[in-house]
């Protein structure tokens, strides 16, 4: 056995062993040598095992550390309004002015006459603006309901980026390898070791990518829906007896502070009052004594 061929196969175990640690430290992600790349087992199966490389294999115990939360929020709101196409426009201009997106829109008109027109609407706003959009949205009209749910996932995203981090120098070390294989059975083992390296890595990279957009924005659930109907411009009963029982209790309230005002008022001055009442029946007494009258 040449030089080049000692050297090649001392690195190449050293990789799968050192990827198999990784491998073990990722945790649901492994990458795993196929059952067919006998070339690679053989090749890892004549490496003697060394206190370096078993030192490698062996995985450290770190302290556990506090993982910073990264939330995904959505939020869902039920809002009645006066007109549909108008609040429609208004949400547009919400969504423009927050820096957002309109994700879907579809608007109902319904057959029946008594019916009235909804409009489901879902929107994406950065996540620093969540709260001034729901408060934005919510003077469009009436809000019927409104919710916000958060998840975190602050691990998740740690874990994958610890993978891509191993990932990566395996992907290094293979490609030198590579580069060094002597047969072309070595270089076809390799290379499709390489090729699921790579496969992995572009997998990861995607949902870590996915996870951190969802973190960066926030989606809303927007339903609208119309006060009155288009073709019978009556407002529903459940809503003129909302209404109807607001404006009574309202006029109750006032009047019956108005009579707290004026007895108020009333105990103020009630002894200018009593003066006054006193000085009349003064004024009568002397009236009625004077001209011979008996009041009773």
């Amino acid at each position: 056995m040449n030089k080049v061929s000692v050297f090649f196969t001392t690195l190449l175990g050293g990789i799968i062993l050192s990827s198999c640690a990784t491998a073990n430290n990722a945790g649901s992600e492994t990458m795993s040598i196929p059952q067919n790349s006998s070339a690679l087992n053989q090749i890892a199966a004549t490496i003697p095992a060394t206190a370096d490389t078993a030192n490698k294999a062996t995985p450290k115990t770190l302290a556990p550390t506090k993982v910073k939360s990264q939330l995904i929020k959505k939020a869902t709101m039920s809002i009645v309004v006066e007109s549909i196409d108008k609040s429609i426009n208004e949400v547009t201009q919400i969504i423009d002015k927050q820096q957002g997106d309109l994700i879907k829109l579809a608007q109902n008109q319904p057959k029946d006459e008594f019916a009235r027109s909804t409009a489901s609407i879902q929107l994406r706003v950065p996540q620093t603006s969540l709260d001034n959009t729901l408060t934005q949205l919510a003077k469009l009209g009436i809000v019927k309901n409104r919710s916000i749910t958060a998840e975190d996932v602050g691990d998740r995203i740690v874990d994958f980026q610890a993978q891509l981090v191993n990932l990566r120098k395996t992907e290094t070390n293979l490609q030198k390898i590579m580069d060094k294989a002597g047969s072309v059975r070595d270089t076809l083992s390799v290379s499709q070791e390489l090729s699921n390296v790579r496969d992995s890595i572009e997998r990861i990279g995607a949902q870590l990518k996915n996870l951190q957009n969802q973190v960066s924005y926030s989606t809303i659930s927007l339903n609208l829906e119309a006060a009155v109907s288009t073709k019978n411009p009556q407002r529903g009963f459940g809503l003129q007896v909302q209404e109807t029982w607001n404006k009574s209790t309202n006029s109750v309230g006032k009047f019956s502070m108005g009579l707290v005002k004026l007895a108020i008022w009333l105990m103020a001055y009630s002894p200018y009052v009593f003066i006054l009442a006193f000085g009349i029946y003064g004024f009568n007494r002397w009236r009625s004594a004077k001209t011979g009258v008996k009041l009773d």
